[in-house]
């Protein structure tokens, strides 16, 4: 614990909860002319909910720059830690960071995305092998059922799994963290797909 209150690590832990803060959903949504994306389908910043604007093109950049947020908080993270010698506790913190803010947002009254785009970002940042199998968990759940969140919610029980069996307890910690968070977010995909009544990949609703 001492360690996380080193200035370095201190320093990861803004600079990475600043990046994932970012609302690029939002932005990019208004920047298009597409108003307020808060104001439609699920109220959510992200890739998901853009979509729900029609515009593919949008939905995926705003997928992108929300795992690179991710990806970068890792990165930068790790070269503040250097400066202070620890690297790796910083990256990962950073990581750590990055995720929750895009949850919790501070420029928009802390009400952000779901955080499926930055978990994966933050996994390519720390451990891209783990990053490959939560894609690929998403991808052959969505192919089977075409539920995003379903998907999304089985990439995230299983991956933190595998970092522990992938002897990385550190990396098993982090994506056990994001993933209990992002099942929390989750609680209302998992009150409908109970009562089936959650929209499938490509729904109008």
């Amino acid at each position: 614990m001492d360690l996380l209150l080193e200035p370095a690590a201190l320093a990861a832990i803004a600079a990475g909860y600043l990046l994932g803060s970012i609302p690029f959903g939002l932005i990019l949504t208004k920047l298009a002319g597409l108003g307020d994306v808060r104001s439609i389908g699920s109220g959510n910043i992200g890739a998901t909910n853009v979509l729900r604007t029609g515009n593919k093109k949008l939905a995926a950049v705003t997928l992108l720059l929300d795992a690179l947020k991710g990806t970068a908080a890792v990165i930068l993270g790790h070269w503040i830690g250097a400066q202070g010698g620890v690297a790796i506790l910083a990256s990962l913190v950073a990581g750590l960071a990055a995720f929750l803010g895009h949850l919790f947002p501070v420029w928009i009254g802390f009400k952000g995305g779901k955080g499926v785009a930055t978990y994966i970002g933050v996994l390519l940042g720390a451990a891209w092998k783990l990053a490959l199998v939560f894609c690929a968990i998403w991808l052959a759940i969505a192919f089977t059922t075409r539920y995003s969140s379903l998907s999304a919610l089985a990439a995230a029980v299983i991956t933190p799994l595998v970092a522990w069996f992938m002897d990385s307890p550190a990396l098993g910690l982090l994506a056990a963290l994001m993933s209990v968070l992002l099942l929390w977010k989750h609680a209302p995909n998992i009150r409908r797909l109970m009562s089936g009544e959650e929209p499938r990949i490509g729904a109008k609703n």
